[in-house]
């Protein structure tokens, strides 16, 4: 456990104004970037609805109502345009929890850490409803997502460390890295199993299927919680999922 000379470096909560939509140009660039942009964001939305694999650049094309050589002039293929989403992705995912201060504050900013991470991976769902998919046929894309994840681990597991600091958890080293691990599988296919598991009626409910993967984190947080921890944990989870 850390003492007082090792205590955990704080981490740099994300910024109020942070957004998860695809940058767009400013007023002076060029037509060819805004047409680039145009393309990446057509793209996103159409990987979102409908799947990556269901997706053609004719598709696209035609969404964007251009011709299928405009579109080749600013990417060559499908999997250019998928590159270029997944970077936008990884920059954007690229953030860590707060620092903790005391039990209470720390699963209220845990809690909106958690939303924030769950919004980013809805933006991009796509990435994940064809994770296997899509990392079997580029191993660039493997290799980068690989790097996400082991960032995330890091996180969560300096995080736990945290908590166990301030009294808030009560954890071995191997709890906590096992923890770790459950957070990131839990976080990767939660919404596989939502798609699986849908309810009719919040098909289209987006923050319904956020706020429960939120808690289902917690909840593998919840048996290492000690004290006001645990007790406002109970107290977000009335007031955000009941």
């Amino acid at each position: 456990m850390p003492t007082s000379s090792n205590r955990p470096t704080k981490f740099v909560a994300p910024p109020a104004n942070f957004t998860h939509e695809v940058s767009r140009p400013g007023p002076n660039v060029s037509r060819s970037a805004r047409t680039r942009e145009r393309i990446l964001k057509s793209s996103l939305d159409l990987f979102n609805a409908h799947g990556e694999s269901n997706v053609t650049t004719g598709h696209i094309a035609d969404e964007l109502n251009i011709s299928p050589g405009n579109l080749y002039y600013h990417f060559r293929n499908k999997d250019e345009i998928i590159h270029h989403l997944f970077a936008d992705f990884e920059k954007q995912i690229d953030v860590a929890p707060a620092g903790v201060a005391d039990a209470a504050s720390a699963m209220e900013d845990l809690w909106l850490y958690l939303h924030v991470m769950f919004e980013r991976i809805w933006a991009y769902r796509f990435l994940y409803r064809n994770l296997d998919d899509l990392l079997t046929r580029d191993t660039k894309l493997k290799s980068h997502f690989n790097i996400i994840v082991n960032h995330k681990r890091e996180a969560v597991i300096a995080l736990c460390h945290s908590l166990v600091y301030v009294k808030a958890m009560r954890a071995t080293e191997a709890e906590i890295n096992a923890l770790a691990e459950n957070v990131i599988v839990v976080a990767s296919y939660w919404l596989n199993y939502e798609h699986l598991r849908a309810r009719r009626s919040e098909v289209n409910d987006t923050e319904k299927h956020l706020t429960r993967g939120v808690y289902q984190v917690m909840a593998l947080v919840a048996p290492f919680l000690i004290g006001d921890a645990r007790e406002h944990l109970n107290y977000l989870k009335a007031n955000y999922l009941e």
